[in-house]
């Protein structure tokens, strides 16, 4: 599956990560390489940390650097549960820094609180409809719980309010963004046709984005459709950033060599 790569700015989430693959409370499987745990005095160090944030709570409980220090000194000690207060506590102090919704979502649904995990993405979306971090939070739990309508009329949503959203606050939703992750449910649930619909919609707005051409290759590839597999390779390959050109190369080499080649530039146009 092709991945759509989101870059998330809290310093807290690669912590989170970490406190998720050593975690042996652990709800869900990981295929990641195990982190190995604090050392003793380590753990004394970290234990130190933690008293000192929960004295500065103490006498300020709203203290959002010393909720965030506690969070991630608590991650560090793989004690997610514990981190779930502080959690909630910076969510509800700061609703429009959705980023603490989803990380709180995440945790919860690590710790097998998938009730939760949905209301905490929720109120990402209810607060910043075009967050495509807590859209595609949502989209993976609902296809998780094998809800992919929910996940579609969520994104089918976001697409309708978007010119409104955007002309009120322009760039608040990315619409080629949460178009790819509609084709990537679509393909998710074998619904190739409408996915192939979604992503030549992105294209024609847009030429220059690698992303649905890259997606729609994968789809042809699937299909046995080798040669206008090929062709969109190649077309992926000559507008694609650097660092995504050896991924794509990998996936065009897994095309059968004794299949057809594509024909002309001119055929390529005519297949996108």
């Amino acid at each position: 599956m092709l991945v759509i790569l989101v870059f998330v700015g809290v310093s807290l989430l690669p912590v989170l990560d970490t406190a998720l693959q050593t975690n042996p409370s652990s709800s869900s499987s990981s295929s990641a390489t195990p982190v190995q745990s604090p050392t003793p005095s380590q753990q004394e160090e970290l234990a130190t940390e933690a008293r000192g944030y929960q004295m500065v709570l103490e006498r300020e409980p709203n203290n959002t650097t010393a909720l965030q220090g506690l969070i991630e000194v608590r991650l560090q000690q793989g004690r997610l549960e514990d981190a779930l207060a502080p959690l909630e506590r910076l969510t509800k102090l700061h609703p429009q820094q959705s980023d603490y919704a989803i990380l709180l979502a995440q945790a919860r649904r690590h710790l097998g609180n998938d009730e939760g995990a949905f209301q905490a993405y929720e109120q990402a979306i209810q607060n910043n409809p075009g967050d495509i971090k807590a859209l595609q939070g949502m989209v993976a739990l609902q296809l998780e719980k094998d809800r992919p309508e929910r996940a579609i009329g969520l994104l089918e949503t976001t697409l309708q309010t978007a010119a409104q959203a955007n002309t009120a606050t322009p760039g608040s939703i990315d619409v080629a963004s949460v178009q790819m992750l509609l084709g990537r449910v679509y393909e998710h649930e074998e619904r190739y046709t409408e996915a192939i619909a979604v992503y030549d919609k992105i294209i024609d707005n847009d030429p220059q984005d690698f992303r649905p051409v890259w997606a729609k290759a994968e789809i042809l590839k699937q299909r046995e459709n080798y040669p206008e597999a090929r062709s969109l390779y190649n077309q992926a390959l000559a507008i694609a950033p650097a660092k995504y050109k050896d991924q794509i190369k990998r996936m065009a080499e897994a095309i059968p060599s004794n299949t057809p080649q594509a024909t002309t530039p001119e055929s390529e146009g005519e297949n996108e």
